[in-house]
């Protein structure tokens, strides 16, 4: 893992706990809390900007300057244009050189403006495509029990959201501040003129003005707090409207969404959650909505006092048009430093999201300096030693001090109910998983010991939720070992062992057609068991020396079941292999039966041994075999079948 950049994760979840002071006492800290927050997180967001394009952060330091001071240049120079134009009613006056410098002032302006947006857009781009490449890079460290906490996936996917143009915004609005605070105290030395110039008590109206500012800084950090802390607390509401409109367009759930008549259903229920969800942002809006209200017309009527004096006490329009400008320009500057200051703010509190999710602590690691690697093509043991484990966040153990040896070259046959723990064992197994407590051994050794990529090149896994690639069909097969030579020949028999063959080489584009019409318009679309064929050519593509499959043939037909089953007698020779089914009839060929129920191994034996014992296995194996049985009986001169369950 590369170094950790910003605050530790459990001090930024206190800043985003962080309780409002409840005395003035208590403000100093609270104020260092969230300044301190905020300079991390635009440190953080720098750092992005900066590994992406040092030349953004150049150029919009140049920028910043430049946009705080042209402002000012600006206004001079068009109070010497109107001093001329003023001069030449009762004088002959040259207005040349002050019409070249206000053209040339605009002219430069929309240059630089134009230049600005087409850098920033351009590396805006970049730095997406950066941000995306550093949370896909980290996603493929995080340990998998991550994914399985709420709390962590509503992080991935805040940052992935995040992962747009927030950060540009954000320095583009960092820089503009800097930059409106350049013009404000620039505009500050010019009034300090024109104060001196007025009566005594014309301060006071400047200063209330000044405050009117400061307290719509306050409001406005105040609500953008409280905005960020709402969404924060509703994040459950916003996950489960984009769920319900998600379901509504998926393809893969229109068939069953209209045939079962649920989109009115699912609508209810997104407006529904809208409602609550929308109900408390309504109140904020309208609160925020009232004070800034209030305050802009108090900072209008102190804005006109302050204009009256000034035109009472000047005696040239240019004047005039400077100080006046320069009021203009504090009251706008002021503005435009409240607004981008709480943009910042806020923005700066979702980057969080990203600073979490890049600190995700990955723990599945070898637990030594110098990992091994496994021997390969040869038998291996697997061996569990008071085995227990228990997924994070919840309040039972799937697995419970299990014991248990796979001897190597032998086939293993997982069997019992749903939630019986299989492919949880499965996936301690090939070290998805680290268990809660106990060890599990691979050749004698703590399978933590060995390297985590070397071991996972031993599996040769489908589980039963296997991946459907967009990709071709052979690409998708060779997925199998990235490592190896893909060659037609390979492929084709890796096909021919599953049966895949039979359907592949009838596509338009044979082993080069693309798989889905995501991206394809000619692409085909498979069905639920042609699928699982492909992903059963993966495991013969493999040639891996331990075979764990979950429901290999869960959604094939009897007969491509047994050709499944026959093509793996032959591929598991001299391996160790694991399958679960919930077909009992495939647990025949397996040396060894493993019948588990709540997390425990209930028997074990081959499968004569288990139906001798009449036991648990025997009344399953019964049970699901009298189903298979053919039900003959006249009626109305039509036989009848019971067909099996599938």
């Amino acid at each position: 893992m590369g170094p950790r950049f910003g605050p530790p994760s459990s001090e930024i979840n206190d800043r985003l706990k962080a309780p409002k002071p409840r005395s003035i006492r208590e403000i100093p800290g609270y104020l260092k809390k969230t300044v301190g927050g905020t300079l991390y997180r635009l440190l953080y967001i720098f750092k992005l900007v900066w590994e992406t394009q040092p030349f953004l952060l150049i150029f919009m330091l140049f920028m910043t300057v430049y946009n705080g001071v042209m402002p000012l240049v600006g206004t001079l120079i068009s109070a010497n244009l109107l001093d001329s134009i003023v001069r030449s009613f009762t004088e002959e006056v040259d207005l040349v050189l002050p019409l070249v410098f206000q053209f040339g002032y605009l002219f430069l302006n929309t240059l630089t403006s134009s230049l600005s947006a087409m850098i920033t857009q351009i590396t805006g781009e970049k730095v997406t495509n950066h941000v995306k490449n550093k949370i896909m890079n980290k996603a493929k460290t995080v340990d998998l029990a991550s994914f399985d906490m709420p709390d962590f996936y509503e992080r991935l996917e805040n940052a992935n959201r995040e992962a747009g143009m927030r950060p540009v915004n954000i320095l583009r609005s960092s820089f503009e501040l800097v930059s409106k605070l350049i013009s404000m105290f620039s505009y500050f030395a010019v009034l300090t003129v024109i104060l001196s110039t007025l009566p005594s008590y014309s301060i006071i109206f400047f200063i209330i003005f000044i405050g009117l500012t400061i307290a719509s800084a306050a409001v406005s950090f105040h609500f953008r707090r409280k905005n960020f802390n709402y969404m924060f607390s509703r994040s459950k509401d916003r996950r489960k409207m984009n769920y319900y409109s998600d379901l509504i367009v998926n393809k893969d759930m229109v068939k069953e969404i209209r045939l079962f008549d649920l989109s009115d259903l699912l609508i209810g229920k997104y407006n529904d959650v809208f409602a609550g969800y929308f109900k408390g942002i309504k109140k904020l809006i309208w609160q925020e909505g009232a004070c800034n209200l209030a305050l802009s017309l108090a900072t209008a009527v102190m804005n006109g006092v302050l204009f009256y004096m000034v035109a009472t006490n000047v005696s040239q329009i240019g004047d005039y048009s400077v100080y006046t400008g320069a009021l203009n320009s504090i009251s706008a500057a002021l503005a435009a430093i409240i607004s981008v200051t709480s943009s910042i703010y806020e923005g700066s509190l979702f980057i969080d999201n990203m600073i979490l999710f890049m600190n995700e602590k990955q723990t599945v690691n070898p637990v030594i300096d110098e990992p091994v690697k496994p021997q390969v093509h040869t038998g291996h043991t697997i061996e569990l030693r008071n085995v227990t484990f228990r997924y994070p966040g919840a309040d039972r153990d799937v697995i419970k001090n299990m014991n248990l040896t796979i001897e190597s070259g032998s086939t293993v046959a997982l069997v019992g109910l749903n939630g019986a723990g299989k492919t949880t064992l499965i996936k301690l197994i090939t070290r998805l998983y680290d268990p809660t407590s106990g060890v599990i051994l691979l050749d004698g050794r703590d399978i933590r010991e060995y390297d985590i990529k070397a071991l996972y090149k031993l599996y040769g896994i489908i589980f039963q939720d296997f991946g459907k690639y967009a990709e071709s069909a052979g690409d998708n097969i060779a997925f199998g070992d990235i490592d190896r030579e893909k060659t037609e020949e390979t492929v084709a028999e890796a096909a021919r062992n599953s049966g895949a063959n039979a359907f592949i080489e009838k596509m338009p584009e044979g082993y080069d057609t693309p798989l889905t019409r995501y991206f394809e318009k000619d692409g085909t679309e498979l069905s639920v068991g042609q699928w699982q064929k492909l992903s059963v050519a993966i495991a013969f593509y493999s040639d891996a020396d331990i075979l764990i499959l979950d429901e290999p043939t869960a959604s094939l037909d009897a007969i491509a079941e047994q050709e499944i089953y026959m093509q793996f007698d032959r591929l598991r020779e001299g391996k160790t292999s694991v399958f679960v089914s919930h077909r009992l009839s495939s647990a025949t060929i397996a040396d060894t039966v493993l019948v588990l129920e709540n997390g425990c191994v209930a028997e074990m034996g081959s499968h004569e041994e288990l139906m001798a014992l009449k036991g648990k296995y025997y009344k399953l194996f019964s049970t699901q075999a009298s189903r298979y049985q053919t039900k003959g009986r006249v009626e109305n001169d039509r036989p009848s079948m019971r067909m099996p369950s599938m």
